[in-house]
């Protein structure tokens, strides 16, 4: 048998932001964010808003989810130890989906409250949602701007994706502000913080639904391990594929463990070779593990018997 480890720094997926720049958008992100919060909540409070009372909560639990992504960011940069000999890449992970969740639970806060408004409407100053809520516009635009790069991450594609819901639900409620400053309607408040949970369930649940897969080892959505394997069988010498594994070591990486079955006699250093090359530089594999058998090894292996741990 023949094994080799292949490593790459670049996902199958897409590319990432650099460290640098990672660290800059979030640093940036977390300090306007956290700021915004607090004039929003402020103002929220006195105006009687209610919608912006929850995008003032919506926008913290934002800041949260840019404190989680980026601890786990840099952990995921720390060199492997004898104990954790994969590093801990995995947090972007957990991350990813301890952020979805928070939106989530927060989505079903936000409701409940709507829905307590709608039966009972209390008077809204409409022209204090409209002027914060166009400031939020403008701040959390620019932040979803500075992490549009790193759309291959899930970890950092939460970000963006919560700053550019954010933007979209501030223009919301400055229409809403207009809208009652006009007609004097305050059910439209509740409303619009309806809408609100509804815009953060549609732009969270993918990211959950990724995350949740993620965690659970299964193929990353970007990979399509059939295509994989095939471009495996092709390779001169390999008379058959097993054992194939693909998931994701971090939100931006992959990783892939297979056998391949070639004829006694054949050049096992250059299919190791080919195999490598073709993971690295067709799909991007970050961490390839390749076991080379005989004709007789593979289906003895798959023959045995599971052993008890």
């Amino acid at each position: 048998m023949a094994h080799s480890h292949a490593h790459a720094h670049t996902s199958g997926c897409s590319h990432s932001l650099s460290a640098a720049h990672l660290d800059r958008a979030m640093l940036v992100g977390v300090a306007c964010n956290t700021l915004f919060v607090a004039a929003e909540a402020v103002a929220g409070w006195a105006a009687g808003s209610l919608a912006l009372l929850a995008d003032a909560g919506h926008n913290a639990g934002d800041v949260l989810g840019l404190l989680l992504a980026w601890g786990a960011s840099w952990l995921a940069r720390r060199p492997p130890s004898r104990r954790y000999t994969w590093g801990l890449r995995r947090s972007t992970i957990y991350a990813a989906l301890a952020n979805a969740v928070l939106l989530l639970v927060a989505c079903g806060g936000i409701a409940w409250e709507a829905v307590h408004r709608l039966r009972s409407p209390e008077p809204v100053a409409g022209p204090i949602m409209i002027a914060v809520a166009a400031l939020g516009v403008v701040v959390n635009t620019l932040t979803a701007l500075m992490f549009l790069k790193g759309h291959g991450d899930a970890n950092v594609r939460g970000a963006f994706l919560h700053m550019a819901a954010d933007a979209a639900v501030s223009l919301g409620v400055v229409l809403a502000g207009a809208a009652i400053a006009v007609t004097g309607a305050v059910w439209i408040d509740p409303v619009v913080s309806l809408g609100v949970a509804a815009v953060i369930v549609a732009g969270t649940w993918g990211l959950f639904r990724e995350s949740l897969d993620l965690a659970l080892d299964a193929v990353p959505r970007c990979v399509v391990p059939e295509a994989i394997e095939a471009a495996l069988a092709a390779l001169p010498g390999v008379s058959e594929v097993h054992d194939l594994h693909v998931w994701g070591a971090s939100t931006s990486e992959v990783s892939l463990t297979a056998h391949l079955v070639t004829p006694e006699g054949s050049d096992r250093d250059a299919l190791l070779a080919a195999a490598e090359a073709l993971l690295r530089g067709t799909f991007g594999i970050a961490h390839s593990t390749i076991q080379i058998e005989g004709p007789a090894a593979g289906p003895a292996c798959r023959q045995r018997p599971a052993e008890t741990l």
